[in-house]
């Protein structure tokens, strides 16, 4: 054999030793380092308790796009029961209607005393939907709350795996809903998002610059979200796919044209299912 000829078979060898030895390590650690979870928490606001899916002014945790039990929404949580049995009857729905970013690390607490894992997130809306736009949270008292609470489920829920949605585009709510009576009336009476949905039809300067900031409001939260979900480990971002997401207001409740009905829920758990861990 030529010199030549030997410093190629030599090579071939390496190479095909050096990717044997990546496939052992790296393959394994892929397939492990998110297993399929047997107990679940949901923490939030009342998009996740369901609110106004099934019932008049009510939570209605059964239909949540998380943890719900309703058979047609197909929750994260009948999705993994599907691949895992043993998730059956350990799902916890942690959320809290009206609930600011200020309450999610005393959610994310009490999902570290439940030992779950796995965690969703889905908070910031009430945030930026407030009576004023002057009322709404800050981007910087936005991001301190989300790291205290990242850093409770780092702490307390160290190999839990953690999703993160992103906030609905509110604006989209506006725009869908502006040309509705029904709709108009309800946020007018419920005093419902003012700071995005106050003069639905105006088209004054004032009110069309006042909706791009609360959007862009919603767009900053979203960013400090991946932002700070990136920065674990063991957190999934959902790449802005609820943000994106076209809703339609046949997807909202008739009660208050402003949380998911179950249209909506069924919605929200496909989408973010899928932007998900993929179990």
């Amino acid at each position: 054999m030529t010199p030549r000829h030997a410093f190629k078979s030599l090579l071939t060898g390496f190479l095909a030793f050096l990717m044997a030895a990546v496939t052992a390590v790296t393959v394994p650690v892929t397939a492990t380092a998110n297993p399929v979870p047997d107990s679940m928490a949901s923490l939030g606001d009342s998009m996740t308790r369901g609110f106004n899916a099934c019932g008049w002014y009510l939570d209605c945790v059964s239909r949540s796009w998380s943890t719900g039990s309703y058979g047609p929404v197909n929750s994260h949580y009948l999705r993994i029961v599907a691949a895992n049995p043993a998730m059956s009857g350990h799902a916890h729905n942690d959320a809290r209607s009206g609930a600011r970013v200020s309450d999610l690390n005393r959610q994310a607490q009490l999902a570290v005393s439940q030992n779950v894992e796995y965690v969703t997130i889905l908070i910031g809306a009430n945030d930026a939907c407030t009576s004023a736009e002057s009322t709404m949270t800050t981007v910087d008292a936005f991001e301190s709350r989300l790291r205290t609470a990242m850093t409770t489920l780092d702490t307390g829920l160290p190999r839990a795996s953690i999703f993160v949605a992103s906030i609905p585009d509110i604006k989209r709510l506006w725009y869908v809903g502006k040309n509705s009576w029904a709709a108009r009336t309800a946020w007018d009476l419920g005093n419902i998002c003012q700071s995005m949905l106050a003069n639905p039809l105006s088209t004054a300067a004032a009110d069309v610059d006042r909706r791009d900031r609360v959007q862009q409001r919603v767009i900053d939260f979203n960013a400090v979200l991946a932002e700070v979900c990136s920065e674990y480990r063991q957190c999934l971002f959902d790449g802005n796919a609820v943000f994106s997401y076209p809703f339609t207001l046949s997807q909202v409740s008739k009660w208050d044209y402003f949380h998911p009905n179950t249209a909506g829920q069924t919605v929200l758990a496909d989408v973010t299912y899928r932007a998900g861990y993929g179990w």
